[in-house]
């Protein structure tokens, strides 16, 4: 044994060189950030800043409106066609600071972007945290490319998020941890990375992809096989069942040099250093998978209790074999579940939450004899904008899941309930 570890090493260390990073440029500061004298902002304060804007600058790129909403530790701006801001945020002396990137969810496109406010045009009733803002101007400018800022910004305070809206838990759920690879984000698809990332594009729950290695340990990855689209170009090809943990903890890195997290490092991390409240996870398997993962999920609510969140983990059965797998363990139909087949099926589960592909529609009908029997429904896996619009305005679900939590965070929170 200890030999084959000292054999799986050796090749990790010859191929560490061979390991590139494929990052998507996003502007950073660096040493020269406006924001290294300043002082982090109190959470009273930052909910101040949350809220509907107008666009008085910038307009013609990023729209009449968006929507400022804190994370956990960024500042996000929502804009209604996929635009989105990312910001640091400081304060000196009643002034407060903005420093962070701007991106275009469709292509490539992103560039830096620096603001302030004034102390008499919001920057004191921030740091005051009043709760009712007189006005609230944020002033700065954006780039093209790089960090570069050549163009004007202004966001001018219009109305708080609506409260009526904010008192409905809605879970704005992303896809594969917080977004795909292929969406070029700087941070890979399924780690410990792109969950530390997420809440930034404004998640507040997470779907991530569980897979067994062929030694039984639930980990992190959503293809059927190990593929450069995922993976760094490395000496391991095929399913992720035909690998012990060892050997791909040590000889595969996803895209960005990340390792392939275990489950239950995913989930301690979730518990432990992120605000989310919903973890919805994806059986990949067709094999069985339940014995070894409804002990993590076990182990992780009660963690989660034990630290105070509110948290909570759903199994996902997404297929008859894995509703077989899950009512093969024991006292099943009080493990938290998410079923994505037919109601009948949900209520045999005692599924906390039903979740229907959004190509069906909204089935409002549906959804109401759900919430009547005291379930969740949410709907899976919906990008478009015209259809984010159309479920949010007309459907009545509790949560989505996105490829693109930015764009559903603007349509979710510039409503008025």
């Amino acid at each position: 044994m200890r030999r084959t570890i000292f054999y799986i090493i050796g090749i990790a260390l010859l191929m560490a060189g061979c390991y590139k990073t494929t990052n998507l440029a996003v502007p950073t500061a660096g040493p020269n950030s406006i924001l290294t004298e300043t002082y982090p902002l109190s959470n009273p304060s930052r909910k101040v800043m949350d809220g509907i804007y107008s666009v008085s600058a910038g307009n013609d790129v990023f729209g009449d409106q968006v929507v400022i909403k804190w994370s956990r530790k960024k500042m996000s701006v929502f804009c209604s066609d996929g635009h989105y801001f990312v910001f640091d945020v400081g304060q000196l002396d009643s002034v407060i600071m903005l420093q962070g990137y701007w991106r275009y969810c469709y292509n490539d496109n992103t560039g830096a972007a620096t603001a302030y406010i004034a102390r008499e045009q919001g920057g004191t009733d921030i740091v005051n945290a009043n709760p009712h803002p007189g006005t609230i101007i944020i002033k700065g400018g954006y780039g093209s490319s790089g960090n570069e800022i050549n163009n004007p910004l202004q966001f001018n305070y219009l109305r708080p998020i609506s409260p009526a809206l904010l008192s409905k838990k809605f879970s704005i759920l992303a896809h594969r941890s917080g977004g795909r690879t292929s969406d070029h984000l700087p941070v890979s698809e399924n780690s410990l990375a792109m969950i530390n990332f997420t809440e930034g594009l404004g998640s507040t729950g997470i779907e991530i992809d569980v897979q067994l290695t062929s030694d039984g340990i639930p980990v992190l990855y959503h293809d059927a096989d190990l593929n450069i689209r995922l993976t760094q170009k490395g000496p391991l090809s095929g399913p992720i069942k035909d690998f012990t943990y060892t050997q791909l903890f040590y000889l595969v890195r996803l895209i960005h040099g990340e390792h392939l997290p275990t489950l239950r490092d995913a989930l301690i991390f979730t518990v432990d250093s992120t605000l989310i409240t919903d973890v919805y996870l994806d059986m990949k398997e067709k094999v069985p998978t339940m014995s070894a993962v409804v002990p993590i999920q076990k182990e992780m609510l009660q963690r989660a209790k034990d630290k105070g969140r509110d948290l909570h983990i759903y199994i996902g059965l997404p297929s008859t074999d894995a509703i077989n797998d899950f009512m093969n363990q024991p006292d099943y139909k009080n493990i938290p579940s998410l079923c994505e087949l037919t109601t009948d099926d949900v209520q045999n589960l005692n599924s906390m939450v039903w979740a229907p592909r959004f190509t069906l529609g909204t089935q409002n009908d549906l959804v109401a004899q759900m919430h009547s029997q005291g379930r969740l429904a949410w709907t899976w896996t919906l990008d478009n904008e015209d259809w984010i619009r159309e479920y949010l305005n007309d459907g009545h679900f509790d949560g989505i899941l996105t490829n693109y939590p930015f764009v559903v965070g603007y349509y979710h929170y510039i409503r008025e309930n």
